[in-house]
């Protein structure tokens, strides 16, 4: 894709007038494919309990639903950039919108874990265009004066679509099944395309050549490191050849790939301009974390209202629901402060917010009521609204208009490859956690503890009582577990805040990166 930003045609130099006789048509059509590949990250986790139930498979396999979408999505959203140019960005449009609902069709009528998770990861593949095509193609149609407008209308769409997606999900599977939350795009997806078929005009196209070395290295890369996540607590990590293989996979194409991009004559898979650009730098970090810290969490949430403290999957939905109010009035806000305050101050106060929000997840309890987990959500949702759009408004605020769709796919694809990595952490320290809380706190419970002082050990195994006491460490050892996930997720964002120093002020015009192109 990267050879895009070394032509003279590529389709983010056309004039901002393009498209503009339809342009809130096309802003409305876009969106809507995007907000749909972007609710498919997590409207599938309030869903993932009946899912394992009905496909017979453990909790630690039941990640694989999500990550196989998520990785998927990271490996293939460079390629996007180099395909917009080649078939031109109206095509992909249409090719990724008509996959993505065959693909979720095909989740919906899925029989099996390897059924689902290869379903998974073509909607991945086939939507994997879509959020980064629709910031390009935002910016492409707005004049440079409503850019920050046009980010807002993209920031709303994204953040939200992912967390309003527990409640959609909820609703579905609590009324009809959980397939509904897959077959609810089919609909979705048709009008889209439709939309877009009508009022989005192509681009021109260009025939460049693309870095295929580059591209697998990468994905090999990714693709290896995720497995070795996702498959590592089941195989007790590095005591296991496995766990060796995909590890040095990861090091040995990461390696390649690094070699292979700093020393290639041609152009290379992605641009060292990107990376020459500091805010981009500065903000592919901070958006990396944001993809651990808010997936991570929608993750967790699910399986902790529902599998310990009882909850049915519709008021889970409900209750994880409100965040999204958070991030629409964060939203509303930030159009008229962005203008006002140095947004660097505005992306400090949305990681500060996401500290406090996690902060008080860490004191999470078993008898909690469910105000706290409306509250907290509402905080964070806040939070992430004012780190998302400002960041994603200084990431670009620096960097040349020729590399806006390398910058657009390489931005999605950070943000992914933090999800699926922050998933995959989680799950298995909560995993591991579990068990080792359970063995600690399963010392303390005998005969002379408090509260079974007197009780005969026999009489109350013969009772059945034993397995009841079993249980109830089993669900304190999981609470602990949780709450030590978000505490690792609030000392990582407390981390980020004082590197917002690092980010220049949105004022600053767009370098002249030829000179490092060439």
């Amino acid at each position: 894709m990267s050879a895009i930003a070394h032509t003279d045609a590529n389709p983010a130099d056309a004039p901002p007038a393009e498209g503009t006789h339809h342009r809130g048509l096309i802003t409305l059509c876009v969106m809507g494919a995007s907000v749909m590949q972007a609710l498919d990250m997590t409207i599938a986790n309030v869903a993932l309990p009946h899912i394992q139930g009905s496909i017979s498979s453990t909790q630690e396999q039941m990640s694989w639903v999500l990550t196989s979408y998520i990785v998927a999505t990271a490996i293939m959203t460079p390629f996007s950039g180099w395909l917009a140019g080649r078939i031109g960005r109206r095509r992909l449009f249409l090719l990724s919108v008509m996959g993505f609902s065959i693909s979720s069709m095909l989740c919906g009528i899925a029989q099996s874990l390897p059924e689902i998770v290869i379903a998974r990861a073509l909607q991945g593949i086939t939507g994997a265009a879509l959020v980064p095509m629709s910031q390009a193609v935002l910016l492409d149609i707005n004049p440079p004066e409503r850019h920050g407008r046009a980010m807002s209308v993209w920031a709303m769409g994204i953040m939200v679509g992912p967390i309003i997606g527990p409640a959609l999900g909820g609703w579905l599977t609590e009324y009809y099944s959980w397939r509904w939350v897959f077959f609810i795009n089919v609909p979705v997806g048709i009008l889209a395309w439709l939309g877009i078929a009508a009022f989005m005009p192509e681009t021109r196209k260009v025939k460049s050549r693309f870095d295929f070395f580059g591209f697998a290295m990468l994905s090999l890369a990714i693709g290896a490191l995720q497995l070795m996540l996702d498959r590592g607590q089941t195989l007790d990590w590095f005591a296991s050849t496995e766990t060796w293989i995909t590890f040095g996979l990861a090091l040995l194409a990461g390696y390649l790939f690094i070699v292979h991009l700093a020393t290639t004559d041609k152009p290379p898979f992605i641009s060292l301009a990107l990376f020459a650009d500091r805010n981009f730098l500065t903000g592919s970090f901070f958006i990396l974390l944001v993809g651990m810290v808010l997936f991570a969490t929608l993750a967790l949430l699910p399986p902790l209202l529902q599998d310990l403290m009882g909850y049915p999957v519709l008021y889970t939905g409900l209750i994880t629901a409100p965040r999204g109010i958070g991030t629409l009035v964060a939203m509303i806000l930030l159009n008229r402060l962005m203008g006002l305050i140095d947004t660097r101050y505005l992306v400090a106060f949305g990681f500060a917010l996401t500290a406090v929000s996690l902060w008080i997840m860490t004191g999470f309890y078993l008898q909690m009521p469910s105000d706290l987990v409306i509250w907290s959500g509402v905080l964070q949702g806040f939070g992430t609204g004012f780190v998302f759009l400002p960041l994603s408004t200084l990431s670009f605020a620096t960097l040349a208009p020729r590399l806006r769709n390398e910058g657009a796919a390489m931005f999605s694809l950070i943000r992914n490859i933090g999800s699926s990595i922050g998933i995959a952490i989680v799950v298995a320290l909560l995993t591991r956690n579990t068990q080792i809380l359970h063995a600690r706190l399963g010392e303390r419970v005998t005969p002379f503890a408090d509260g079974l002082a007197g009780l005969d050990a026999g009489s109350v195994a013969a009772a059945g009582d034993l397995a009841g006491v079993n249980a109830e460490v089993t669900r304190q050892a999981a609470m602990m577990a949780y709450n030590n996930n978000f505490h690792l997720m609030l000392v990582l964002t407390l981390c980020a805040i004082p590197l917002v120093v690092l980010l220049r002020p949105a004022t600053a015009g767009p370098k002249d990166t030829n000179a490092v192109m060439e």
